[in-house]
Protein backbone atom coordinates (compact mmCIF):
# COMPACT_ATOMS: atom_id res chain seq x y z
CA UNK A 1 0.00 0.00 0.00
CA UNK A 2 1.55 3.37 -0.99
CA UNK A 3 2.39 5.80 1.72
CA UNK A 4 0.46 9.09 1.91
CA UNK A 5 2.25 12.04 0.38
CA UNK A 6 4.39 13.90 2.95
CA UNK A 7 2.89 17.15 4.17
CA UNK A 8 6.13 19.04 3.47
CA UNK A 9 7.84 18.85 0.07
CA UNK A 10 5.58 16.18 -1.48
CA UNK A 11 7.07 16.87 -4.96
CA UNK A 12 10.85 16.82 -5.25
CA UNK A 13 13.00 17.61 -8.29
CA UNK A 14 16.44 15.99 -8.41
CA UNK A 15 19.01 17.73 -10.60
CA UNK A 16 22.36 16.21 -11.55
CA UNK A 17 25.52 17.48 -13.15
CA UNK A 18 25.74 17.13 -16.94
CA UNK A 19 27.65 14.10 -18.22
CA UNK A 20 28.49 12.66 -14.82
CA UNK A 21 28.01 8.92 -14.35
CA UNK A 22 28.71 9.43 -10.66
CA UNK A 23 25.81 11.89 -10.42
CA UNK A 24 23.49 9.52 -12.31
CA UNK A 25 24.18 6.68 -9.88
CA UNK A 26 23.55 8.83 -6.81
CA UNK A 27 20.45 10.40 -8.35
CA UNK A 28 18.91 6.97 -8.77
CA UNK A 29 19.79 5.97 -5.22
CA UNK A 30 18.30 9.15 -3.77
CA UNK A 31 15.19 8.95 -5.96
CA UNK A 32 14.45 5.42 -4.72
CA UNK A 33 15.03 6.48 -1.12
CA UNK A 34 12.61 9.40 -1.38
CA UNK A 35 9.95 7.46 -3.29
CA UNK A 36 9.94 4.85 -0.53
CA UNK A 37 8.97 7.67 1.81
CA UNK A 38 6.03 8.73 -0.33
CA UNK A 39 7.53 11.63 -2.28
CA UNK A 40 6.83 12.24 -5.94
CA UNK A 41 10.28 12.46 -7.53
CA UNK A 42 11.35 13.75 -10.94
CA UNK A 43 14.92 13.69 -12.24
CA UNK A 44 16.31 16.38 -14.52
CA UNK A 45 19.67 17.28 -16.01
CA UNK A 46 21.44 20.48 -15.00
CA UNK A 47 19.70 23.42 -16.73
CA UNK A 48 21.25 24.40 -20.03
CA UNK A 49 21.93 27.97 -21.24
CA UNK A 50 20.64 30.62 -21.52
CA UNK A 51 21.47 31.04 -17.85
CA UNK A 52 19.50 34.28 -17.46
CA UNK A 53 16.16 32.72 -18.36
CA UNK A 54 14.07 30.70 -15.89
CA UNK A 55 12.15 27.67 -17.16
CA UNK A 56 9.19 28.61 -19.36
CA UNK A 57 6.78 27.22 -16.76
CA UNK A 58 7.20 26.76 -13.01
CA UNK A 59 8.62 23.30 -12.26
CA UNK A 60 6.11 20.97 -10.61
CA UNK A 61 8.22 20.77 -7.46
CA UNK A 62 8.15 21.94 -3.86
CA UNK A 63 11.87 21.34 -3.41
CA UNK A 64 14.93 20.83 -5.63
CA UNK A 65 17.90 18.70 -4.59
CA UNK A 66 21.08 19.33 -6.58
CA UNK A 67 23.81 16.69 -6.87
CA UNK A 68 27.03 18.20 -8.15
CA UNK A 69 29.45 20.96 -7.35
CA UNK A 70 28.99 24.64 -6.64
CA UNK A 71 28.89 25.41 -10.37
CA UNK A 72 25.88 23.15 -10.84
CA UNK A 73 24.16 24.74 -7.85
CA UNK A 74 24.81 28.25 -9.21
CA UNK A 75 23.15 27.34 -12.50
CA UNK A 76 20.11 25.72 -10.87
CA UNK A 77 19.68 28.46 -8.25
CA UNK A 78 19.55 31.23 -10.86
CA UNK A 79 16.86 29.43 -12.82
CA UNK A 80 14.67 28.48 -9.87
CA UNK A 81 14.93 31.68 -7.80
CA UNK A 82 11.95 33.33 -9.55
CA UNK A 83 9.76 30.41 -8.45
CA UNK A 84 10.78 30.53 -4.77
CA UNK A 85 11.72 26.84 -4.77
CA UNK A 86 14.11 25.90 -1.94
CA UNK A 87 17.33 24.05 -2.74
CA UNK A 88 19.37 21.35 -1.03
CA UNK A 89 22.90 20.66 -2.25
CA UNK A 90 24.72 17.31 -2.19
CA UNK A 91 28.40 17.78 -2.94
CA UNK A 92 29.96 15.82 -5.80
CA UNK A 93 32.51 18.54 -6.50
CA UNK A 94 35.46 19.97 -4.60
CA UNK A 95 34.95 22.68 -1.97
CA UNK A 96 31.17 22.62 -1.75
CA UNK A 97 30.40 26.06 -0.30
CA UNK A 98 26.83 25.77 -1.64
CA UNK A 99 26.47 21.99 -1.86
CA UNK A 100 27.17 21.36 1.78
CA UNK A 101 26.03 17.75 2.28
CA UNK A 102 28.83 15.23 1.66
CA UNK A 103 27.63 12.48 -0.63
CA UNK A 104 28.60 9.90 2.02
CA UNK A 105 25.99 11.46 4.34
CA UNK A 106 23.28 11.85 1.70
CA UNK A 107 21.18 8.84 2.72
CA UNK A 108 20.86 10.03 6.31
CA UNK A 109 20.89 13.83 5.94
CA UNK A 110 18.45 14.34 3.07
CA UNK A 111 15.46 12.36 4.48
CA UNK A 112 15.78 14.25 7.77
CA UNK A 113 15.85 17.58 5.94
CA UNK A 114 12.80 16.90 3.77
CA UNK A 115 10.93 16.04 6.97
CA UNK A 116 11.64 19.55 8.21
CA UNK A 117 14.88 19.14 10.17
CA UNK A 118 16.67 21.96 8.39
CA UNK A 119 17.46 25.66 8.49
CA UNK A 120 16.83 28.09 5.63
CA UNK A 121 18.96 30.86 4.17
CA UNK A 122 18.02 33.34 1.46
CA UNK A 123 20.81 34.58 -0.78
CA UNK A 124 20.92 37.75 -2.87
CA UNK A 125 21.43 37.70 -6.64
CA UNK A 126 22.77 40.44 -8.91
CA UNK A 127 20.79 41.46 -12.00
CA UNK A 128 23.19 42.59 -14.75
CA UNK A 129 22.38 44.50 -17.94
CA UNK A 130 24.75 45.41 -20.76
CA UNK A 131 23.88 48.71 -22.43
CA UNK A 132 25.30 49.94 -25.74
CA UNK A 133 24.40 53.51 -26.68
CA UNK A 134 21.66 53.36 -24.07
CA UNK A 135 20.04 50.22 -25.49
CA UNK A 136 20.00 46.99 -23.51
CA UNK A 137 21.79 44.25 -25.42
CA UNK A 138 22.22 41.52 -22.82
CA UNK A 139 21.06 40.60 -19.35
CA UNK A 140 21.84 37.85 -16.88
CA UNK A 141 21.85 36.99 -13.19
CA UNK A 142 24.77 36.32 -10.89
CA UNK A 143 24.51 34.51 -7.58
CA UNK A 144 28.27 34.66 -6.95
CA UNK A 145 29.47 37.66 -8.88
CA UNK A 146 29.57 39.74 -12.03
CA UNK A 147 33.06 40.39 -13.43
CA UNK A 148 34.18 42.90 -16.05
CA UNK A 149 37.68 42.03 -17.22
CA UNK A 150 40.24 42.11 -19.99
CA UNK A 151 40.51 39.43 -22.61
CA UNK A 152 43.25 37.53 -24.36
CA UNK A 153 45.17 40.51 -25.77
CA UNK A 154 46.82 41.07 -22.41
CA UNK A 155 46.52 44.84 -22.02
CA UNK A 156 44.85 46.54 -19.08
CA UNK A 157 41.35 47.91 -19.52
CA UNK A 158 40.13 51.28 -18.29
CA UNK A 159 36.87 51.34 -16.34
CA UNK A 160 34.77 54.16 -14.90
CA UNK A 161 32.65 53.15 -11.93
CA UNK A 162 29.53 54.94 -10.68
CA UNK A 163 27.34 54.12 -7.68
CA UNK A 164 23.78 55.46 -7.75
CA UNK A 165 24.80 57.86 -10.52
CA UNK A 166 27.75 59.29 -8.59
CA UNK A 167 31.29 58.86 -9.96
CA UNK A 168 33.46 56.72 -7.66
CA UNK A 169 36.67 56.12 -9.56
CA UNK A 170 38.24 55.45 -12.92
CA UNK A 171 40.93 52.81 -12.98
CA UNK A 172 43.22 50.75 -15.15
CA UNK A 173 43.19 47.09 -14.13
CA UNK A 174 42.72 43.55 -15.28
CA UNK A 175 39.10 43.91 -14.21
CA UNK A 176 36.55 44.52 -11.49
CA UNK A 177 34.54 41.98 -9.50
CA UNK A 178 31.15 42.84 -8.02
CA UNK A 179 30.36 40.05 -5.57
CA UNK A 180 27.40 39.09 -3.43
CA UNK A 181 27.99 37.71 0.07
CA UNK A 182 27.72 34.25 -1.53
CA UNK A 183 30.44 35.11 -4.03
CA UNK A 184 32.67 36.80 -1.48
CA UNK A 185 34.31 33.40 -0.84
CA UNK A 186 34.90 32.76 -4.56
CA UNK A 187 36.88 34.80 -7.13
CA UNK A 188 36.59 37.95 -5.01
CA UNK A 189 38.36 36.26 -2.11
CA UNK A 190 41.29 35.22 -4.30
CA UNK A 191 41.59 38.85 -5.47
CA UNK A 192 41.87 40.12 -1.90
CA UNK A 193 38.26 41.00 -1.23
CA UNK A 194 36.47 40.71 2.13
CA UNK A 195 34.31 37.80 3.22
CA UNK A 196 30.71 38.97 3.69
CA UNK A 197 28.44 36.87 5.89
CA UNK A 198 25.28 35.83 3.97
CA UNK A 199 22.98 38.04 6.07
CA UNK A 200 25.00 41.20 5.34
CA UNK A 201 23.03 43.29 2.78
CA UNK A 202 26.04 44.37 0.76
CA UNK A 203 28.00 43.95 -2.45
CA UNK A 204 31.80 43.90 -2.55
CA UNK A 205 33.60 45.76 -5.34
CA UNK A 206 37.02 44.15 -5.76
CA UNK A 207 39.56 45.40 -8.34
CA UNK A 208 41.62 42.73 -10.09
CA UNK A 209 45.30 43.68 -10.36
CA UNK A 210 44.73 47.45 -10.44
CA UNK A 211 47.58 49.57 -11.82
CA UNK A 212 47.25 52.00 -8.89
CA UNK A 213 47.55 50.23 -5.54
CA UNK A 214 45.26 52.84 -3.96
CA UNK A 215 42.26 51.15 -5.60
CA UNK A 216 41.07 48.94 -2.74
CA UNK A 217 38.05 46.65 -2.28
CA UNK A 218 34.98 48.39 -0.91
CA UNK A 219 31.61 47.16 0.39
CA UNK A 220 28.44 49.03 -0.55
CA UNK A 221 24.74 48.56 0.29
CA UNK A 222 23.03 46.04 -1.96
CA UNK A 223 20.33 48.65 -2.60
CA UNK A 224 22.87 50.53 -4.73
CA UNK A 225 22.97 50.58 -8.52
CA UNK A 226 26.49 50.07 -9.88
CA UNK A 227 27.41 51.19 -13.40
CA UNK A 228 30.72 50.14 -14.98
CA UNK A 229 31.68 51.83 -18.26
CA UNK A 230 34.44 50.46 -20.48
CA UNK A 231 36.45 53.54 -21.41
CA UNK A 232 39.25 51.64 -23.11
CA UNK A 233 39.62 47.94 -23.77
CA UNK A 234 39.10 46.37 -27.18
CA UNK A 235 38.65 42.84 -25.90
CA UNK A 236 36.83 43.45 -22.60
CA UNK A 237 34.03 41.14 -21.53
CA UNK A 238 31.57 40.58 -18.69
CA UNK A 239 30.98 37.26 -16.93
CA UNK A 240 28.14 36.29 -14.60
CA UNK A 241 29.08 33.46 -12.23
CA UNK A 242 31.68 32.44 -14.79
CA UNK A 243 28.81 30.87 -16.79
CA UNK A 244 27.28 33.67 -18.88
CA UNK A 245 29.79 35.58 -21.01
CA UNK A 246 29.26 38.72 -23.12
CA UNK A 247 31.77 40.71 -25.15
CA UNK A 248 32.03 44.44 -24.43
CA UNK A 249 32.97 47.32 -26.72
CA UNK A 250 34.44 50.63 -25.65
CA UNK A 251 31.62 52.81 -24.34
CA UNK A 252 29.47 49.88 -23.18
CA UNK A 253 27.97 50.13 -19.70
CA UNK A 254 27.31 47.22 -17.34
CA UNK A 255 24.56 48.14 -14.88
CA UNK A 256 24.16 46.01 -11.76
CA UNK A 257 21.34 45.95 -9.23
CA UNK A 258 20.00 43.62 -6.58
CA UNK A 259 17.76 41.09 -8.34
CA UNK A 260 14.06 40.97 -7.58
CA UNK A 261 14.20 37.35 -6.39
CA UNK A 262 16.50 35.60 -3.95
CA UNK A 263 17.71 32.03 -3.87
CA UNK A 264 16.51 29.79 -1.03
CA UNK A 265 18.96 27.29 0.46
CA UNK A 266 18.20 24.63 3.04
CA UNK A 267 20.96 23.36 5.31
CA UNK A 268 21.02 20.52 7.87
CA UNK A 269 20.07 21.33 11.43
CA UNK A 270 23.02 22.75 13.32
CA UNK A 271 24.47 24.39 10.19
CA UNK A 272 26.99 27.09 11.13
CA UNK A 273 28.37 29.39 8.43
CA UNK A 274 31.59 30.08 10.31
CA UNK A 275 32.14 26.39 11.04
CA UNK A 276 31.78 25.82 7.30
CA UNK A 277 34.40 28.49 6.62
CA UNK A 278 36.78 26.96 9.15
CA UNK A 279 36.44 23.61 7.43
CA UNK A 280 36.60 24.76 3.80
CA UNK A 281 39.34 27.37 4.30
CA UNK A 282 41.35 25.34 6.85
CA UNK A 283 41.30 28.13 9.40
CA UNK A 284 41.90 25.66 12.23
CA UNK A 285 44.84 23.96 10.56
CA UNK A 286 48.51 24.63 11.22
CA UNK A 287 50.98 24.42 8.30
CA UNK A 288 52.34 21.18 9.78
CA UNK A 289 48.91 19.53 9.89
CA UNK A 290 48.10 20.71 6.35
CA UNK A 291 51.32 19.15 5.05
CA UNK A 292 50.46 15.86 6.77
CA UNK A 293 47.00 15.95 5.19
Amino acid sequence: MPRPAPARFPRILLVGRHGSSDATEHLEILAALLRERGHQVDIAAEPAPPVDAPPAAPPAADLAIVLGGDGTMLSVARQLAPYDIPLIGVNLGRLGFLTDIPVAQMASAVPAMVEGHCVEERRTLIAAEVLREGVRRERALGLNDVVVNRGALGSLIELAVEIDGRPVYAMRADGLIVATPTGSTAYALSAGGPILAPEVPAFALVPVAPHALTHRPIAIPDTSAVAITVQRGRDASVHCDGQAHFELAEGDRVVLRCAEHRARFLHPEGYDYFAMLRQKLHWSETPERLRRG
